[in-house]
């Protein structure tokens, strides 16, 4: 299945994020489809967990840390305990180690 930019139209290979073309968001391949939900090291304001679900799903990032944060002052400490949840439950990115050097002999 072929994706396109909706901004300019160019033809963009699967699983690409942004448009090769123009910078935009391709918000229909955002997320790749059975990516586990982690929360990321890069990126994190407090622990990751509004950035990994963002990133999960394919929501923006901003828009989740608002609703968030609304929704914290509006439900009387259901989402700190939620946060906190998902804080414990959710596992961290692995750190990418490159691999031992190994001279030529």
């Amino acid at each position: 299945m072929a994706f396109y930019c909706h901004r300019c139209g160019t033809n963009l290979p699967t699983g690409a994020r942004f448009c090769s073309n123009c910078g935009t968001v391709v918000a229909a391949t955002a997320a790749s489809p059975g990516r586990p939900l982690m929360r990321p090291l890069i990126g994190r304001q407090i622990a990751g967990v509004c950035i990994g679900i963002a990133q999960t799903y394919g929501f923006d990032v901003s828009l989740v840390r608002i609703l968030t944060v609304l929704t914290f002052f509006f439900s009387g400490g259901l989402v700190a305990v939620a946060y906190l949840a998902c804080w414990i439950g959710i596992p961290e990115e692995p750190i990418a180690v490159p691999p031992p050097y190994q001279p030529r002999v």
